[in-house]
Formats: structure tokens, sequence, C-alpha cells
């Protein structure tokens, strides 16, 4: 495949960079990362998942991830910030009898002290503060993080070297922060893990939709960039980077 063909296979891939929820499918059989972290997610959460107990997902993207859970409708909890996603929560969980609320995870929520036996996050932002005021004595919290030193490989192939853009995001960091807010840490793990691509437009895309990490990239503005990725890919036959990320359980003492 020429240039031309090229750079204009890369720019369909840009204008296909939308996405509701957090559904990567676009990217199927084209990528793969978190293969083989030293946790599942899944399985931490649901040894501490009860049907009596009161759950709370918060930026839960398009809930896909709590829906899999198959928690008591009554019993759960979500929240989500971003306006597209927040709408189809309103759509998906709200008839279910799930409690959703639009609001963002850094900052206050809109439910009462000591609401939740169970508080999760995954990927998204938190005040630990909030955190703490939400657990009822005994309750947890779980989450697990993308770490500051995320995809920096494939930043710097892409945009060069840029400032660390969240340089707290570490499992130190985090433990003490929950500390303070009066938590106790019962786990902590972190990991760094391969992330490969098979395809130079599967890379446009995933750099389209985390403009946090990617900031001011586009097919034009990086277009030999992109050039030099697609050596690399025929050389290597794959894009690697490094992903981080670290899992933190907290608890609320009684």
């Amino acid at each position: 495949m020429n240039r031309t063909e090229l750079y204009r296979q890369w720019l369909q891939e840009e204008r296909a960079a939308q996405m509701k929820g957090w559904d990567f499918s676009h990217l199927r059989g084209r990528y793969e990362e978190e293969q083989d972290l030293p946790w599942d997610y899944e399985q931490v959460v649901r040894a501490f998942l009860r049907p009596d107990k009161e759950l709370l997902d918060m930026d839960t993207g398009g809930g896909e991830f709590l829906l899999s859970l198959g928690h008591p409708y009554n019993k759960t909890s979500a929240a989500e910030g971003w306006p597209p996603n927040a709408e189809l929560c309103r759509r998906r969980l709200s008839p279910l009898g799930i409690q959703f609320q639009q609001a963002d995870g850094g900052g206050l929520l809109p439910f009462t002290d000591g609401a939740f036996d169970l508080i999760l996050n995954r990927h998204g932002s938190y005040d630990p503060a909030e955190i703490s005021r939400l657990l009822r004595p005994g309750g947890t919290f779980i989450t697990e993080q993308v770490g500051v030193k995320n995809d920096r490989e494939l930043v710097q192939l892409l945009l060069g070297e840029l400032p660390l853009p969240f340089p707290r995001q570490t499992l130190a960091c985090a433990a003490g922060e929950v500390q303070s807010a009066g938590l106790r840490v019962v786990r902590g793990e972190e990991a760094f893990r391969p992330i490969r691509f098979w395809d130079v437009g599967a890379l446009v895309w995933f750099a389209r939709v985390r403009p946090w990490e990617f900031p001011g990239f586009s097919v034009e503005t990086c277009r030999e960039q992109l050039y030099h990725a697609q050596q690399i890919l025929e050389r290597n036959g794959v894009i690697e980077g490094t992903i981080h990320r670290y899992l933190l359980v907290a608890q609320k003492d009684k």
C-alpha cells in the first residue's frame, strides 16, 4: 500500500474515532492490552460483592461492566460525568431501576453519607474524602487505575517528548491519599505490561479517543510520524508500547 492510500485509510480511522460508553470493539483483532495483568479486576470485585450490599460504580462509562456483575438493580447505583455516556446511562440503566446520577467522580457526588457497602472505580477520577464519606463502616473501595507511565512509548512515537499528564498517578500516591482520608489499604499491586498494535490505523483510532494522553494528535499534524510507525510495523510485524496499571483495595474501619 502506497503512502497516499495509507494516508486516506488513516483519515478514515480518525473520522471513525467516536465512542459511546467505553467500547473498543472497533479495534477487535487489531490490538491487545491487559491480557496478562497479575490480577483480574472482576474477580477482585466479586470477592467483595454480596446480593445485600449497596453498590456504587463511579465513572461507569455506559454501564457495561456494572451490568455484567448481575447485582440486584435495587441495590445498584452508578455515576458518570461525561455527557454522551451520561445520556446512554439514562437510557440503559435508569429503566432497570438502577439509581443513576450524572456526576464527575473527581468532585462531590449526589449520594448521602454512608450510603454504600462497596464502591468501584475503574480508570476514573475520584476524591478520597468523598469515598470515605460515602462508605459505610466496614465498606470497601476497589479501584484499578491507569498509571503515570501508561503508553509513553506510543506518545513519544507520535508526539515526541511531552510532560507526564498525571504525575501523581502511582500506587504509592493513591495509597497515601486514601489513608489520609481515613481508609485502610488492604491490597495494592502495580504492573507494567505490553500493548500491541497490528495496524497503524488502529493506533490512529486509539490515539484520537484518548486526547488526555495524546494531546493535539491528528493524522495531518503527525503524518510523518505515522509513516515512521508504518515502517516499524513492516519491519517488526507489530507496534509495541507499555501499559501502566495499579490496583488498590481500601476499607473503612467499623
